[in-house]
């Protein structure tokens, strides 16, 4: 009977132990944050990649309908980021710090945060424009000649 005991109240703390490190990971992994009803698509100019373990960031400047890198009232760009997997998991994707330098256009789908920040979650692929070719206005890098899709089959 003692062993018994002891074989449970271990298997117990084992029980619990994994019950907490179980939440926090969930937790760390939701997208309630986002606005999952709402899909914006965007084209514009990296600014920089963060290569995190757990989520790679892509910080970018969103281009107008004209064209032209957007503004603020106050004249500064307007900056974006979007979240995405690990940065090894985007990596094999071939989405990296050197595929996206500073200064690359692409388009991206995302899913908005449901505070209204300029930021979101990756839904699909990424187009990404070659060169520093931009896509006619009110279109998407995916209709650029050359373009390069990224993280999935299409855009």
């Amino acid at each position: 009977m003692h062993r018994y005991f002891c074989f449970s109240k271990n298997a117990l703390f084992a029980l619990i132990a994994l019950a907490l490190s179980v939440a926090p990971a969930l937790a760390h992994h939701s997208f309630a944050m986002y606005d999952q009803t709402k899909t914006i698509t965007w084209t514009g100019v990296a600014t920089r990649f963060v290569a995190q373990a757990n989520h790679a960031e892509l910080h970018f400047v969103p281009l107008g309908a004209d064209g032209k890198p957007m503004r603020g009232p106050d004249g500064k760009p307007v900056t974006w980021g979007v979240e995405m997997a690990g940065a090894a998991a985007v990596a094999q994707q071939g989405i990296t710090v050197q595929s996206f330098l500073a200064g690359t256009i692409f388009s991206v789908h995302l899913n908005p945060l449901r505070d209204g920040s300029n930021f979101g979650s990756r839904v699909g692929a990424l187009a990404k424009c070659p060169g520093k070719t931009p896509p006619a206005p009110g279109k998407h890098c995916d209709s650029v000649q050359g373009s390069e899709i990224l993280g999935g089959q299409t855009f």
